[in-house]
């Protein structure tokens, strides 16, 4: 086993690789298109293989074919591996010495109910699926949540179609802006809880860590703005992504304890960013 591990160590110590092992943790537990790894990192298809290669040699990815298309995902057991061999005899019995692994201080397992939970919805531009999901999750559960978006390469406004669907199912729309991720990453912004991204482009990206580490999880839904056709149809593709997005803040908002950090909440997290989605296709990450 030793021998396996310092094999991944080195594997790891690519910079490229490294980024590319980085990125498919941060998806985990979704497989992750080939085309849209090598669209991430930019890299050739031929060099892409070439790292795939080296880190499934050493058991730390596992691909899947899907049509024809190969998917990769991280193993979980083995990055598991690499920690305890890196960390667990310093802290055997001395958390408080590796805090990279020790415990999230627990609050009991009584939901949070003393408090709103500050919910963000991450894309790249904040201008259509992220800002229906606030919108969504603001008018869901007002008594429970906080809700706001943000994206990282912001388009500056809301889409028009986006708008047009929220306010068709009885959103207000008025106070409803395209905003920075900076903006609630600077002093005194408001902590979040829990951090979902809801385009594969936005969760892909590297971001700075999060104060108070909170609960995040991905939801991507296709890009409707991407939608072809005439009006009506894209109109359509708006009300798809309107569906699937209320339908996930849904599942969540009904799971029985909500309680940032724990395990339970966190595979459920993962199996509501799993639900099936309409119109699943390459995500361009526009908006």
């Amino acid at each position: 086993m030793e021998k396996l591990i310092l094999e991944r160590l080195t594997t790891l110590g690519h910079p490229q690789r490294m980024a590319l092992f980085r990125l498919l943790m941060r998806r985990y537990p979704q497989a992750v298109p080939a085309g849209e790894l090598a669209q991430a990192l930019g890299l050739k298809a031929s060099t892409l293989s070439v790292y795939l290669s080296a880190l499934a040699g050493v058991d730390l990815i596992a691909k899947s074919r899907h049509g024809t298309s190969l998917h990769y995902k991280v193993q979980q057991k083995a990055a598991r591996e690499i920690i305890d061999y890196l960390f667990l005899d310093c802290c055997r019995g001395r958390p408080q010495l590796c805090p990279t692994i020790a415990p999230i201080p627990s609050k009991g397992n009584q939901p949070m109910s003393d408090r709103k939970l500050n919910v963000i919805f991450i894309c790249t531009g904040n201008s259509a699926r992220s800002i229906m999901a606030e919108a969504i999750m603001r008018d869901l559960d007002k008594a429970r949540f906080n809700s706001f978006s943000a994206g990282t390469r912001p388009t500056g406004t809301p889409h028009p179609l986006a708008l047009a669907t929220l306010e068709r199912n009885g959103h207000d729309i008025a106070n409803l802006r395209s905003k920075n991720l900076d903006e609630f990453q600077k002093v005194g912004a408001p902590q979040m809880d829990f951090i979902f991204t809801v385009c594969d482009s936005a969760a892909n990206e590297e971001c700075a860590i999060w104060p108070g580490r909170p609960t995040s999880g991905h939801w991507g839904i296709p890009d409707p703005a991407a939608a072809t056709g005439n009006d009506a149809e894209k109109s359509r593709a708006f009300a798809r992504a309107y569906k699937q997005m209320r339908a996930r803040i849904e599942a969540f908002a009904a799971l029985p304890d909500i309680t940032p950090g724990t395990p339970e909440l966190q595979n459920n997290i993962d199996e509501i960013g799993n639900m099936p989605v309409q119109g699943q296709g390459i995500d361009h990450g526009t908006f």
